[in-house]
């Protein structure tokens, strides 16, 4: 068999939904509210009041809500603009105090959840774990912990050893293995897909923060870091997708360990950065797309992010992500965004998109999943499946475009 091109996907920060087991409770009352500034003045009281770091806080009564607040989207203060969608989780006593403030500076808000526990718990129900971690069927239409996850990786493994190879690549912060799963070439009933596993070994890490994904079921429902311990400060983690060596902790990065944007003491400090790094360097004379997925703002992103540039393929792969958000669309009708992360989203450094990019990968895809913000990052299990058969539909696009080999 002649040595094929690699097409790794690796899913970095989706955020997936929790068991009700250790959280009953635990977000009563809690709102997420949004907010878009209409001036300068806004954005510069609302950056002040959602910014974490201690030093630029201006009042008391900012002192006190800044420590809990949860900024949802943008993922930094710093980013918060005239116009710029705002969406922030607010605990129950903190919106007590946030919300009047809001309206004594005659800054208009929407309430998007009005009681997130009730919304944690709608979004898995109180369906039975047997259901969930039956593997001889497992459920692609639920939310799964790690341990199931895994589980069912290993499954596959075991009795479907001509459709994948499952290995790993190193391991978490706490040990835990890196997983991935080589898909190989065995597709008879679709021809595009036949098409594709001819031409391209598909390499497919279902999570990259192990050890973040895992707390998210057992302690806090939207970590969204690692879980590295820092020496000087009771912070836990850094943001996975701003811990690669390109421009690392440049604009939209944050030095500070308690940041969720904290862009970790070096590059690739992070052993799970670190290893997939280690993969994609090692195989990058191969590797023809590099594609990551996140959520939540339905986008589809290509370098640069940490820069306004143009990249010099941008026709190719501007025109991959325009048929790619079209045939999205096709399935349900659900408009994405698409173009260069910096002016599309926002400038962030550090990303594995633009390491891949860097790093001679010359399509390099960023994924902001469903939805943009009616639910959040409590995307209901109900929408699951519709989200991933367009997906898939944008990811087949993207695949046979890059086969036509564009210059």
């Amino acid at each position: 068999m002649p040595l094929r091109g690699l097409l790794p996907l690796c899913l970095l920060c989706l955020q997936a939904a929790l068991p009700l087991r250790g959280h009953r409770g635990r977000y009563a009352g809690d709102k997420v509210i949004r907010v878009v500034p209409e001036s300068e003045r806004e954005s510069q009281i609302l950056r002040v009041a959602f910014n974490r770091l201690k030093g630029k806080i201006k009042s008391a009564i900012e002192a006190l809500w800044t420590a809990q607040v949860d900024l949802w989207q943008p993922s930094s203060p710093l980013h918060i603009m005239e116009g710029t969608v705002t969406d922030v989780r607010v605990p129950q006593n903190t919106s007590r105090r946030l919300l009047p403030y809001l309206q004594q500076e005659n800054i208009q808000y929407t309430i998007l959840i009005s009681d997130l526990q009730k919304a944690v718990e709608n979004q898995t129900g109180l369906r039975s774990y047997r259901n969930r971690r039956s593997l001889s069927g497992y459920n692609y239409e639920v939310y799964h912990s790690l341990e199931e996850i895994q589980d069912w990786m290993h499954h596959l493994n075991r009795t479907h050893s001509d459709l994948v190879h499952m290995f790993s690549v190193g391991k978490s912060y706490e040990g835990r293995p890196l997983y991935v799963l080589k898909a190989l070439q065995t597709y008879q009933t679709d021809p595009a897909m036949r098409k594709m596993l001819t031409h391209l070994y598909f390499y497919i890490m279902p999570v990259f923060n192990v050890d973040g994904y895992h707390f998210s079921w057992t302690n806090d429902r939207f970590w969204r870091k690692t879980r590295s311990k820092n020496t000087r400060f009771h912070c836990h983690g850094v943001d996975a997708n701003r811990n690669w060596k390109v421009k690392w902790c440049d604009e939209g990065a944050s030095f500070h360990p308690c940041d969720d944007t904290y862009c970790g003491p070096f590059p690739e400090s992070e052993p799970e950065v670190k290893a997939v790094a280690h993969f994609l360097r090692k195989h990058r004379k191969q590797i023809k797309a590099y594609l990551s997925f996140h959520a939540y703002a339905q986008m589809l992103l290509y370098p640069y992010s940490y820069k306004y540039a143009t990249i010099p393929n941008f026709s190719c792969v501007e025109s991959a992500a325009y048929n790619a958000v079209n045939a999205l669309q096709s399935a349900y009708g659900i408009r994405y965004r698409y173009g260069p992360a910096s002016s599309t989203l926002y400038v962030s450094s550090g990303s594995s998109m633009d390491w891949a990019y860097k790093n001679g990968i010359p399509y390099a895809f960023a994924f902001e999943l469903r939805d943009t913000g009616h639910f959040g990052f409590l995307l209901p299990e109900m929408l699951i499946k519709p989200t991933c058969t367009e997906t898939m539909l944008a990811v087949k696009n993207i695949t046979l475009h890059l086969l036509k080999k564009c210059h």
